[in-house]
């Protein structure tokens, strides 16, 4: 099955120059699925091929930090 999803102009040109020779689907399920480590080679290969700004570098490592609270909070939830 086929699904079409819209995204920003600036967001597909970032994939794009991720995805190199493979499919936009084939780099979507790479940076998403399965095992541990795979992340971390994610972003090794995004710090390679994308020049960000100071203020872009703080407002990512931002949204990591907030998101690792998140899982932090569920995962606390998950022990009582």
């Amino acid at each position: 099955m086929v699904k079409t999803i819209t995204i920003r102009d600036d967001v597909y040109e970032k994939l794009r120059m991720l995805k190199g020779n493979e499919s936009l689907s084939d780099l979507i399920e790479r940076m998403i699925g399965g095992g541990r480590g795979k992340g971390i080679d994610v972003l090794k290969k995004i710090r390679e091929t994308i020049d960000l700004s100071s203020e872009e570098k703080e407002a990512v490592l931002k949204e990591i930090y907030k998101k690792r609270g998140e899982k932090r909070d569920f995962d606390d939830c998950l022990r009582y």
